[in-house]
């Protein structure tokens, strides 16, 4: 018997759906329009945050994976993607206000926020606006040292001083550092020309502002009562053991050899240990 063409071709749309997604707006705390898209569905919902001068769509090989058995959410913060930059100061309490206005407008009661690179702040920021609704918080690569207590604001400065001069220059070859040598040179030059085309106000307001943050973490932890995970590359060693002083369900898996984008370096070893932290939080 002849199979049912028209069968294969319901299965083939079915299965495309979890990939599927329309871009949706809603409105900050501020007023700002904030792109986001939704993927898939189950519970709990995977809220992918992206990292400085970065969006959504540095999760596109997290999206299909996750999508199949989850409500997979991406966005993009005000500044950033296709979102509005009508915002004086980008701070990270800004972009927690978006994040929350996501999820708020999602309506979802049983969230894990996923954070990149500066993600990792926001998503602090914005459970903080999320209670009792988020189940725990993952940083990719940035929780290596929760609280930094050696970087002062005189080697901020003259780390950013370049930035203010020749931006684009300066951030490509900061982003080519973040990367082992090692790695796909074609995914060093696409992400090294992308971030060095962000806007550099909207840039230089969120570094600042990511900095500042930081000077108060310590202060913040205390106000938090959440499970920490962290999925992380050996670039920058990770110090569980001075996490755990400040959040004392600190836990990390670490990707050996890979550099800061480890999510696109190798997306199914990255995969496979975001699964399995997601089984952890909830089993």
């Amino acid at each position: 018997m002849r199979p049912n063409i028209f069968f294969f071709l319901l299965l083939l749309m079915l299965a495309g759906c979890s990939q599927q997604a329309t871009d949706r707006f809603v409105k900050s705390a501020d007023g700002v329009e904030i792109s986001y898209s939704v993927y898939g569905q189950g519970s709990p919902a995977l809220v992918f945050v992206h990292g400085w001068s970065c969006d959504q769509t540095y999760w596109k090989y997290q999206v299909p994976e996750f999508s199949k058995h989850y409500t997979v959410v991406t966005l993009d913060y005000a500044g950033h993607g296709k979102s509005g930059a009508n915002r004086e100061n980008f701070t990270m309490e800004s972009f927690g206000d978006d994040v929350a206005a996501v999820v708020n407008d999602l309506k979802l009661d049983k969230v894990i926020l996923i954070g990149h690179s500066m993600g990792g702040n926001v998503i602090i920021d914005a459970s903080t606006k999320l209670p009792g609704r988020v189940l725990a918080l993952v940083g990719v690569d940035i929780y290596e040292q929760l609280v930094d207590t050696v970087f002062t604001r005189e080697m901020m400065t003259q780390f950013t001083e370049p930035f203010y001069t020749d931006f684009s220059n300066s951030v490509n070859g900061f982003v080519r550092s973040m990367f082992w040598p090692d790695t796909d040179p074609a995914l060093v030059e696409m992400v090294a020309s992308d971030m060095a085309s962000a806007p550099q106000d909207v840039a230089m307001s969120a570094f600042e502002n990511m900095f500042e943050y930081s000077t108060r973490l310590e202060t913040i932890l205390k106000t938090i009562d959440l499970p920490f995970y962290a999925v992380s590359s050996d670039l920058y060693p990770t110090n569980a053991e001075d996490n755990r002083k400040y959040v004392k369900s600190f836990e990390a898996r670490i990707m050996e050899g890979y550099g800061h984008f480890l999510m696109m370096e190798n997306p199914e070893e990255f995969n496979r240990l975001l699964e399995e932290t997601i089984n952890e939080i909830n089993p």
